[in-house]
């Protein structure tokens, strides 16, 4: 029996392996994959696309949305490394 790669919260854990191969953290995986599974994939797949590139954003706007979903050290980071953190958060 393969050992399980997630917590018992993860209430999708199909979907939530497919994300976690193609690379999402352990979060995001699990946020999205619950998601999924509590409102359908239809309305889950549609969200998204409302807030722009993050390039366009400034080192503010950025921090304050990291500062939002909780990144650690987000106040001596620069841009660039923002924009990872969140788009890998």
């Amino acid at each position: 029996m393969p050992a399980k790669k997630h917590g018992p919260g993860v209430k999708n854990p199909e979907v939530y392996e497919e994300l976690r191969e193609d690379g999402a953290s352990k979060e995001k995986a699990a946020r999205i994959s619950n998601a999924m599974k509590s409102q359908g994939s239809k309305k889950v797949g549609s969200r998204g696309g409302k807030a722009g590139d993050y390039d366009d954003w400034s080192v503010d706007k950025l921090r304050k949305r990291a500062a939002e979903i909780g990144i650690d050290g987000r106040s001596k980071m620069r841009k660039g490394e923002l924009i990872k953190a969140l788009r890998n958060h």
